[in-house]
């Protein structure tokens, strides 16, 4: 493994984007839609899979690229070159508010695993693959835990936290328990499994779900405060709800004073 050495500068507090730095000849893989400028002299090209095995097959390029559906992801990825003598740099955007979290391979064996959407982009070199359950009760009720994404290695990688982002040392044996969706990524070691809430109340009334995560140490663990389908869930939740209709601030009087103001639709 020969990932590509880039230097990087992470710009922003709520809304970020990291600016990489590019030598002639360097590389970076992104997903479709985290690109935010470059420099002139950076060429783009659309590639099956991370183009981390540039001597594969082409037969194994589509079967290693038709994996990446099963993440919900595209087929393709996209690679962006410095093809000019001269440093260029070129600056990939945090896709909602967050924070994006600077991976070096090297310190966790070569290898993390992480939420099918967390990646943002990485060094050329980097394989971009998934990371398979092989436990039966993960397949089930994992929902957006089931497959992880993995990211393997010698170089940089970047990954995107929704909202706050805390890191979690856990000790051999030490156990955290999680909302699935609440995983960005942990190293190789981690043991990661699905656990049932219990509790008949806590399964009617609690709102919190039947199942969350259980990661056991040793290893490093980085969790998010604010998933991606969280936010949608209540955004979606605040829109209006046919008819033009909102689902209204709570009472009476906001109504009357959307009649007021004028923001009221009839």
């Amino acid at each position: 493994m020969n990932a590509h050495e880039i230097d990087y500068q992470i710009f922003g507090e709520e809304m970020q984007y990291v600016e990489l730095e590019l030598d002639p000849r360097e590389a970076v893989i992104a997903e479709a839609g985290n690109f935010m400028m470059m420099d002139d002299g950076i060429k783009m090209d659309t590639i099956f899979g991370d183009g981390a095995k540039e001597n594969e097959g082409f037969l194994g390029k589509v079967l290693g690229a038709g994996k990446r559906l099963l993440t919900g992801e595209s087929l393709f990825m996209t690679i962006f070159s410095n093809e000019i003598q001269g440093k260029k740099r070129i600056s990939f955007a945090s896709p909602y508010p967050g924070k994006i979290i600077p991976i070096d391979l090297t310190r966790y064996g070569n290898k993390f695993i992480c939420q099918k959407d967390a990646f943002l982009c990485a060094a050329k070199g980097v394989a971009v693959g998934i990371e398979f359950s092989r436990r039966l009760g993960r397949g089930f009720f994992g929902g957006e835990g089931f497959i992880m994404q993995k990211l393997e290695g010698d170089g940089m990688a970047f990954v995107h936290a929704g909202g706050t982002m805390a890191r979690k040392e856990l000790s051999p044996g030490e156990k955290l328990k999680i909302d699935t969706g609440c995983i960005i990524g942990f190293t190789q070691d981690i043991d990661y499994n699905i656990e049932f809430v219990g509790g008949i109340k806590n399964t009617i009334f609690g709102g919190e779900g039947l199942f969350f995560a259980t990661l056991t140490g040793p290893g490093t663990v980085y969790v998010q405060s604010l998933p991606f389908s969280r936010l949608a869930n209540r955004i979606w939740q605040a829109a209006p709800q046919g008819g033009g209709k909102d689902k209204g601030e709570g009472s009476i009087l906001g109504g009357i004073g959307d009649v007021i103001s004028g923001d009221r639709n009839f």
